[in-house]
């Protein structure tokens, strides 16, 4: 990933297909092997609560709470992103960030040192895969790192819960 590499990996949610997000060229290729336009964000995750604030200007205090009390993971789409690839961000300049407590997405960003892309191992528009078994074969040969962690689970996992934050507090919720 630190030379603009594409992975495939398992995240706290569904598989996903991940890069560098501060790498605007690895983030292009993500995009390619989705075929999804840029216009539409993609996500990303984060190992600990220091690291999303190197990355989000204003962090509501209301958003510690609901990271920490959420059942399922949650993704926070926080506004004044800084430091990311200008094509992993929404046109109003947000980003979708998810603080991962699965223990191997969590130790590969911490690792990394990073945030890392998270969007779901599919076609843009396609069914998205519950377990490795079940992602196409044209994304698996796309990427240029496939993880072999946990592709034997059968575990049905979904995608996380949505919610916009606005600096003062405010939320919207996108998707429970």
């Amino acid at each position: 990933m630190k030379a603009g590499g594409v992975i495939l990996y398992p995240t706290d949610t569904v598989w996903g297909i991940g890069c560098d997000a501060t790498n605007e060229e690895a983030v292009k290729k993500v995009y390619e092997i989705k075929r999804r336009s840029d216009s539409k964000a993609l996500i990303c995750l984060v190992d600990s609560e220091a690291r999303l604030t190197r990355y989000v200007r204003n962090v509501a205090d209301v958003t510690w709470d609901m990271i920490e009390l959420a059942e399922k993971p949650l993704t926070v789409i926080f506004d004044n992103a800084t430091g990311l690839a200008p094509n992993l961000l929404a046109e109003d300049g947000s980003v979708g960030i998810r603080i991962t407590r699965e223990e191997f997405s969590k130790e590969l960003c911490f690792r990394f040192q990073k945030p890392i892309v998270s969007t779901s191992a599919n076609i843009s528009g396609e069914p998205t895969a519950q377990t490795f078994d079940e992602i196409s074969d044209e994304i698996k040969s796309a990427v240029d790192y496939v993880v072999r962690y946990n592709q034997r689970c059968k575990e049905k996992h979904k995608p996380s819960s949505i919610v916009k934050m606005k600096a003062n507090g405010e939320f919207t919720i996108i998707r429970e």
